[in-house]
């Protein structure tokens, strides 16, 4: 017989699986709670416990197997070398994406306040602590002025990834990349006003 540790990871795990597969299915909005809990095979109470709403459960599903956790930069000791690092990380996350998951998830998202809120604090966040880190560690060396917004370069990435993968289709690959960091962001970086 298995601990009951364990055996609570395999009934999370069938309940984030289930919450997933109803996602790509049904959409956030005809996804309920005791469909959920029919398709993992557990009881409404055991969900409620872990997750107090629907928003939570999906934002934690999305979370675990849709995405990645955001994962800090390694200092290389130059700007440009860590703005390359950080996207080729969120490339790496977008592309181990489900594209009708995470569009699903958008258009939910513009109808459920309360989703919208809970997936930006813990989700879109993380994308801003990574880049806010990058640029602290520029400003630190004093290649940057402090007045930068570092959200705004991740609002930026996030946005040309997001469009290069789901949109255009056009390559996501290391030119790409590179072209992202030397032609926009750098130069936004470099003509941010009150600098210096």
């Amino acid at each position: 017989m298995a601990p009951s540790g364990v055996r609570g990871e395999v009934r999370e795990e069938a309940i984030l699986l289930a919450t997933l597969s109803l996602l790509a299915e049904v959409g956030y909005d005809q996804m309920t709670m005791d469909a959920v809990a029919g398709r993992a095979r557990a009881s409404k109470a055991t969900i409620y416990r872990r997750w107090p709403g629907k928003a939570e459960l999906v934002v934690t599903a999305v979370k675990r197997y849709a995405g990645s956790p955001a994962t800090p930069s390694p200092d290389t000791g130059s700007l440009r070398e860590d703005l390359l690092a950080v996207l080729h990380v969120m490339r790496s996350t977008l592309i181990g994406q489900d594209a009708a998951l995470i569009l699903g998830l958008m258009i939910a998202m513009r109808r459920d306040p309360e989703l919208a809120r809970t997936v930006r604090a813990q989700v879109v966040d993380d994308k801003h602590e990574v880049f806010g880190a990058v640029i602290a560690r520029a400003v630190a060396r004093g290649d940057l002025p402090a007045t930068v917004d570092h959200a705004m370069f991740a609002e930026i990435s996030s946005a040309m990834l997001f469009s290069r993968l789901f949109i255009t289709g056009e390559p996501l690959d290391d030119a790409f990349i590179h072209h992202l960091v030397d032609a926009v962001l750098l130069p936004l970086l470099d003509h941010q006003p009150n600098q210096r």
